[in-house]
């Protein structure tokens, strides 16, 4: 058990299985994505380390980019997104892939939608390490799930509370 700020939290998933199963979506996306360039796009902060070991385990060529909204406020969700950095490229007519590091609610999703429908893209996918079934309110096709959880909250891997925690390779549950 490890401890964050006033919080406690048991661990859940291994550094070793989140490994299995990104280098399971990278291979996923190549396959879709063989003589294509596709942008992927990381939602900041969380996705940093999705990102990153993803693109170290798609092997064809790609461009890298990120974009930053928030919507949580300690260990529950705002329901309001605000656009904080956007993107500084044309994606028209281009493959983008939305990398999240976890899909709840959906706000977020939906939000980033609408400002890449915005831009014209070819196609957009969207990949995110773990999903929350229960906690999901939207009609959005997700392409590429690394894992369902319980709607329970969860930090390490990129994924905080308040703050902290994101450098954990692994991930840890709340306790209750």
């Amino acid at each position: 058990m490890i401890q964050i700020h006033d919080k406690h939290f048991v661990p859940f998933i291994t550094a070793a299985d989140i490994e299995a199963v990104i280098i399971r979506m990278a291979k996923q996306a190549e396959a879709d994505f063989a003589g294509e360039v596709p942008v992927f796009i990381g939602v900041l902060n969380g996705a940093f380390m999705v990102l990153a070991d993803f693109a170290k385990h798609y092997t064809l060529p790609c461009e890298v980019s990120f974009v930053k909204l928030a919507s949580y406020e300690g260990t529950s969700t705002t329901g309001e997104i605000k656009q904080l950095i956007g993107l500084n490229q044309n994606l028209e007519g281009r493959i983008v892939v939305i990398i999240e590091d976890i899909v709840d609610t959906g706000n977020t999703i939906e939000e980033l939608k609408k400002m890449f429908e915005a831009q014209k893209v070819k196609q957009l996918k969207i990949a995110t390490l773990f999903f929350k079934p229960e906690a999901y309110t939207k009609n959005i096709h997700l392409d590429y799930i690394g894992f369902e959880i319980p709607n329970k909250f969860i930090v390490g891997y990129g994924l905080d509370y308040d703050g902290q925690g994101r450098n954990l390779p692994e991930i840890y549950q709340l306790h209750q």
